[in-house]
């Protein structure tokens, strides 16, 4: 089945909406305040919200694409333009105004006609500019105390972050290099389930650290990040969307909802000192040092927030069961794609190296499904072909040089050509044999 872009976008946008609506324990008046906070946000009615999450529970991930539509789909106004900046002037003058509301009026003032203008579609365009409901109100509500809150079993909740870490000298010529540190806690017991020190902080770092995690202690309901770039990335929502992880992001400005990852990036602080003891030279030397400090002092001090129990302990014992992921899913979930054209030599160039296809696709595009932290080795899928790995082509020194002997056989330096001294004396020998032609002249007789 061929896929649709634009449908999984949509899915995917609609999870990230939904997802506090699927987490355990939620009672009846919860979650309808959080329907009604959803509601609010993206300018949606109750209505819609239940009828996404109804069909997530029917049919997971795909229940949330959108329902292809008929042929006579809404049109819209050719005064558009104008008739969505007086829809966002109305709001901005009044911001408890609902869209029927805004319809309404823009009807009254002769905007455009009744009936013309769909709810559904004035609160799409609202909240894509920034006025929805929630959004706008956001400036005119004060601030309120965050609540500290804890989740009651492991895996409920995983909270990630990146932290500056010390200088190594992995650059060129030895230079000093600063390293990032990505890391998960489990915000039930504070147990770290992935930890890692990384050359950049770049994307690629929260991919590697949410699957060492995954792998290892199982996929969690949720994960709860900030709004950097790196947990903002398009791959990271489609990753937990596939997946079934909900994907929560702090509110701008208020890293206090981080508290447990911050809470040990300032532990960590003293595992950085440490650090610098042993002047590591390496990233996997100092991997390794991260490991025996987390596995030998973090994991095992008792924790205050824990009733004087370690993480290690509270994680061990507790009575929620890992969930781990099929290895297909989980290997799919974190692959990466793009689109590449078979060349004439049946090569493809990807990365900056080159990697074999095959000649029966030349000039066809393939899709190359890649793991950026390893691309040693890619998976090839093509039309009507079963998906297939290759790995890059090493173009080795000997290409087009002739081989060398082996050393058995060099090393003895003839005086002559063996050859041309067999023939030679074998045209010697042809020189001296009797003649065997008949000769009439020794048979005497007249000249005449």
């Amino acid at each position: 089945m061929k896929k649709n872009p634009k449908a999984e976008e949509i899915a995917v946008r609609r999870m990230e909406l939904i997802s506090p609506l699927l987490a355990d324990g939620l009672d009846a008046a919860m979650l309808m305040q959080r329907k009604k906070e959803i509601c609010e946000q993206a300018g949606l009615s109750l209505r819609s919200v239940g009828r996404y999450v109804e069909s997530y529970r029917q049919e997971g991930f795909e229940g949330l694409k959108p329902k292809p539509r008929n042929a006579n789909g809404h049109k819209l106004p050719e005064n558009w333009d104008k008739i969505l900046a007086e829809a966002i002037m109305l709001r901005r003058e009044l911001p408890s105004r609902s869209v029927p509301q805004i319809i309404t009026i823009l009807e009254l003032e002769g905007f455009v006609e009744p009936g013309v203008i769909k709810r559904t579609t004035l609160q799409d365009h609202l909240s894509a500019n920034g006025f929805a409901a929630k959004q706008i109100k956001q400036y005119t509500k004060s601030g309120a105390a965050s609540r500290r809150f804890q989740k009651e079993h492991r895996g409920m909740l995983y909270q990630g972050d990146i932290k500056y870490g010390p200088y190594l000298p992995i650059g060129a010529n030895g230079d000093s290099k600063q390293v990032y540190l990505s890391a998960f806690i489990d915000d039930a017991t504070r147990f770290i389930v992935h930890a890692r020190f990384y050359q950049t902080q770049k994307v690629d770092i929260i991919e590697d650290s949410l699957r060492g995690a995954v792998m290892r202690y199982g996929k969690p309901d949720a994960i709860y990040v900030d709004n950097g770039k790196q947990y903002t990335s398009e791959w990271l929502t489609k990753a937990c969307a596939k997946l079934g992880i909900r994907l929560l992001h702090a509110k701008p400005y208020h890293p206090e909802g981080k508290g447990k990852i911050e809470a040990f990036n300032k532990q960590l602080d003293i595992f950085i000192a440490e650090a610098a003891l042993a002047e590591p030279k390496s990233l996997d030397e100092l991997n390794n040092l991260l490991n025996v400090w987390i596995n030998g002092y973090y994991h095992k001090k008792p924790h205050t927030s824990l009733g004087g129990v370690s993480p290690e302990t509270a994680f061990r014992t507790s009575t929620r069961p890992l969930n781990y992921v099929d290895a297909r899913l989980c290997a799919e979930a974190f692959l990466h794609t793009c689109s590449r054209k078979v060349d004439k030599t049946g090569c493809i160039k990807f990365d900056g190296k080159l990697y074999e296809v095959g000649v029966a696709l030349i000039a066809q595009n393939v899709e190359v499904c890649y793991d950026p932290l390893w691309t040693a080795e890619i998976e090839i899928r093509a039309k009507d072909r079963k998906p297939f790995k290759v790995k890059v082509l090493e173009i080795g020194e000997n290409c087009g040089v002739k081989p060398q002997l082996p050393e058995n056989l060099t090393g003895v330096k003839p005086k002559t050509s063996r050859m041309l001294d067999g023939l030679n004396k074998a045209n010697i020998t042809h020189r001296t044999r009797k003649n065997i032609a008949v000769n009439y002249k020794d048979f005497g007789g007249d000249d005449d």
